[in-house]
């Protein structure tokens, strides 16, 4: 199964891959930051998200007799051992 929230594989899933929260936090934090000092918020023009991850869970893929080719693991984000 592949997932979009990292939280699942992280619990157990096989394979992650969608946006970062963490970046997207991030840039929210910079609109509040812009508003608070005064921005208006229908002024701030409408981002759309940049940074994706992918995540694969080895023990997951072990457990289920699959193997990952290397390619794919060297575009990993990150590799859950």
């Amino acid at each position: 199964m592949i997932y979009s929230r990292r939280q699942y594989v992280d619990d157990g899933g096989l394979v992650t891959y969608g946006l970062s929260y963490l970046d997207l936090d991030r840039r929210a934090a910079t609109y509040v930051d812009k508003i608070l000092k005064g921005a208006k918020p229908a002024d701030l023009p409408v981002e759309l998200p940049t940074k994706f991850e992918l995540v694969i869970n080895m023990k997951t893929a072990m457990v289920l007799g699959l193997t990952i080719p290397p390619s794919l693991l060297a575009r990993t984000d990150e590799v859950i051992e």
